[in-house]
């Protein structure tokens, strides 16, 4: 028995049918199209087909620039750089979210601590603080994150990769955080300064220990 949809989608009317593009009215919700690739396009959205697919993940889209942009994450090439600071983003969305920052508007409070933040997905990350939620788990040993981009970050303990290299010695690094520390070697730059006696050093552990205080 054919369903109520496909019974709705037999009766668009062909483009020939019509008197111009113009007409060319969506049959299901009202839409109108001036060309028919718009409208063939647009009626992927109430089929349910995803016929563009990524070769390398096998995610499914229903519309080719939605896989063109989905495509970025597997290459990392960040191509959107905000012109106020020196960050990049693999998406627009990312950039329009993260100008925000810039602009010292922060509509949005997290509901346990009356903090602000400029975006909800900021707010949304903050508030797994006080809930406690993990929701992102690693496979090969089970630990739970609060974020994405933390689990990325600890999934290199179990792949070995080491994306950030130093461009003074060649020394590659699993963690951005450990390179930056590493390039202190070689810049000699010391930003921890002890507020006690004013002994700088590289490294904030170094500064911690306050052995420093009683050579």
């Amino acid at each position: 028995m054919e369903t109520q949809l496909f019974q709705r989608l037999k009766r668009i009317p062909d483009k020939n049918e019509l008197e111009n593009l113009e007409d060319l009215s969506h049959a299901l919700c009202g839409n109108s199209f001036v060309q028919k690739g718009s409208l063939n396009e647009h009626m992927m959205i109430h089929t349910g087909e995803k016929p563009f697919t990524c070769t390398q993940c096998g995610k499914s889209f229903n519309r080719k620039s939605f896989l063109k942009e989905h495509l970025r994450s597997h290459t990392g090439v960040k191509s959107f750089s905000c012109d106020q600071c020196d960050k990049t983003f693999v998406f627009s969305s990312s950039l329009r979210a993260h100008l925000k920052v810039h602009t010292g508007v922060k509509p949005r409070f997290c509901t346990f601590c009356g903090k602000s933040f400029p975006i909800l997905q900021t707010l949304k990350e903050h508030e797994r603080i006080h809930t406690g939620v993990k929701p992102y788990m690693c496979f090969d040993c089970g630990k739970t994150f609060t974020r994405s981009s933390v689990l990325k970050s600890h999934q290199r303990v179990h792949t070995g990769e080491k994306p950030y290299k130093c461009s003074h010695c060649g020394k590659s690094f699993s963690q951005l955080k450990t390179l930056k520390n590493h390039q202190r070697v070689h810049t000699g730059e010391k930003p921890y300064q002890c507020s006690s006696c004013g002994k700088s050093f590289t490294q904030i552990s170094h500064l911690r220990t306050k052995k420093h205080c009683f050579k």
